[in-house]
């Protein structure tokens, strides 16, 4: 790259989760275990500044903790569409549970919301958001 020029912005995927949910967390815990090195995913919290930032930039509620979103280049997918696409992106056999997106959208949605109003009950909640351990603070936003 030439003296000056600026580095090409870096386009990999960006998974938005709720940083104090401990299911979120150990979703979060499992993608990174999963995701071919040296990572083709990104992660913030949506709590955080980077994760408000995105929502807002894809006029996403900043207040709404109860979605998973994946944004990807210009377009963010939400609920269970983001929750597909990435397990599309860990690759086989991951992505062989794509195939669930023949299931209508609003019916998948129905479902997820269930699940994710009792996360926090089920699952717990932390304090605070998750510290990323220093193996894979590269690959979370600021």
């Amino acid at each position: 790259m030439p003296a000056g020029a600026a580095a090409p912005a870096d386009e990999r995927p960006v998974v938005l989760f709720d940083g104090v949910c401990n299911l979120c967390n150990g979703i979060v815990r499992f993608v990174i275990a999963r995701d071919p090195p040296p990572g083709r995913m990104r992660f913030a919290a949506l709590q955080s500044e980077a994760g408000q930032r995105l929502l807002r930039r894809h006029r996403l509620p900043v207040a709404e903790l109860e979605s998973f979103v994946l944004v990807e280049g210009d377009r963010a997918w939400r609920r269970s569409t983001a929750a597909l696409r990435v397990l599309r992106l860990l690759g086989f056999p991951w992505a062989l549970l794509w195939g669930l997106a023949v299931v209508p959208a609003p019916l998948r949605d129905a479902v997820y919301g269930w699940f994710a109003r009792r996360r926090y009950r089920w699952f717990g909640k932390r304090d605070a958001c998750m510290r990323p351990t220093p193996d894979v603070r590269a690959r979370f936003l600021d």
